[in-house]
């Protein structure tokens, strides 16, 4: 049943995601400082950021894909204790390169038992086009828990210490757990008429050329935008380290947070322009563009701070501005009965690529030097997704990618 009120849980749900987002740019958002604590190369920091999309990538299909079957409330909630419980022991325990990549891993599962889970949730509260908009607020409120995250992670470090940030992002995943379980409603089962494997689930959506189209795509999406979030500070450090002594304002925590930040209202707005204009279409035209814009930042570390910033934050714009169309459409495009499964693909391929992603670019960064040549590389290897992602939704069939389909109950 829908719920009675569907935008008030629609933002709990938001809510209880940011929350429980809280540790997942702690790492990142700290890299400097982590490479030159424990003398991480860029290959080992590459490693242990790649770890954390590596745990969200091999226990999504199942923690995603039993939701179909299990309210996914109950996912979600253990998701959100098992976060806090990684970010805590990693404040506590965490000494250099292994331990560090073991519970980035750890906290990479928990993340797999809360995103796709929570946007099950969501989506079987609403249905037509209320339900693509709920969708949209749901995934662009990844973006305002992970900016928060930087922006948390930078002035807890610069205040108390690297610990205590991981501390409190722990004590945040908490809260995310006492929301989820006091003011979240239950999501729909699947009453089996003919009980079939996760596995089967899954060869029917992949079967489903629209719902391929869309999961192959969000997998590009997530390559270049999940490089730039465990890779921009670290740019903006070297960039920083170009320019004269006090060229900065802001700190690259703090440009990261904004960075991240926009692509609350790009992914809105882009859903919803993905409404009016042409999903497929809107989709091919963001990822071109933000190619080309990953590729002009990757050249800018020398030009003013500033400017660089600022080329930062428009990148952070057009590199989010297909997410939630892209999710969107893969909700629509479910066959029916199997959105659980649909979202667990999705996410699978998707954060397949942001675990691989991140560690691609820190190969490169090492094999040019980590100059300016290896920067313009690294950001030519993030953009190059989105040209593949491009390609594959031009020539997907054209669908009725905004319709919705109400699945069995």
């Amino acid at each position: 049943m829908p719920s009675p009120a569907p935008y008030r849980h629609t933002l709990l749900l938001c809510l209880a995601e940011i929350l429980a987002l809280s540790a997942i740019a702690t790492f990142p958002a700290l890299l400097p400082e982590f490479r030159g604590l424990w003398d991480l190369s860029n290959t080992e920091a590459g490693w242990i950021s790649a770890a954390y999309f590596g745990g969200y990538m091999l226990f999504v299909p199942t923690l995603a894909g039993m939701t179909d079957r299990v309210d996914a409330r109950k996912v979600m909630a253990a998701g959100a204790i098992g976060g806090a419980v990684s970010a805590l022991l990693f404040a506590v325990f965490a000494r250099g390169f292994w331990s560090a990549m073991v519970l980035r891993f750890a906290a990479g599962i928990s993340l797999a038992g809360v995103y796709m889970p929570g946007l099950k949730v969501v989506s079987d509260h609403t249905e037509g086009r209320r339900q693509s908009r709920f969708v949209s607020f749901y995934t662009a409120s990844f973006a305002i828990g992970t900016s928060l995250s930087y922006l948390a992670a930078g002035e807890i470090e610069a205040a108390f210490g690297w610990r205590w940030a991981f501390a409190v992002s722990g004590a945040a995943a908490l809260l995310s757990f006492a929301l989820i379980q006091t003011l979240v409603s239950p999501a729909r089962t699947r009453q089996n008429t003919e009980p079939t494997t996760i596995l089967a689930d899954f060869g029917i959506v992949l079967r489903n050329r629209e719902a391929r189209a869309y999961i192959l795509g969000y997998a590009a999406h997530m390559w270049e935008l999940f490089c730039m979030r465990s890779w921009i500070v670290a740019f903006l450090a070297y960039s920083l380290s170009l320019q004269a002594a006090g060229a900065a304002a802001w700190t690259p925590t703090r440009v990261a947070f904004f960075v991240n930040l926009v692509g609350l209202p790009a992914s809105i707005g882009g859903n919803e322009l993905a409404q009016a204009f042409g999903r497929q279409r809107l989709v091919a035209a963001v990822m071109v563009g933000s190619a080309a814009l990953g590729c002009l930042l990757g050249i800018s570390a020398a030009l003013p701070y500033a400017l660089v910033a600022v080329m930062a934050l428009v990148y952070g714009v057009t590199v989010v501005g297909d997410s939630a169309a892209l999710t969107a459409g893969a909700v629509g495009a479910a066959p029916e009965g199997f959105r659980g499964a649909t979202l667990a693909v999705h996410s699978t391929l998707g954060f397949s690529a942001a675990f691989v992603g991140p560690l691609v670019v820190g190969v490169v960064l090492d094999a040019f030097g980590g100059g300016r040549l290896a920067w313009a590389l690294a950001f030519a290897v993030m953009a190059l997704s989105g040209l593949v992602g491009a390609a594959v939704i031009a020539r997907s069939r054209p669908g009725r990618s905004s319709g919705l389909r109400r699945p069995a109950t």
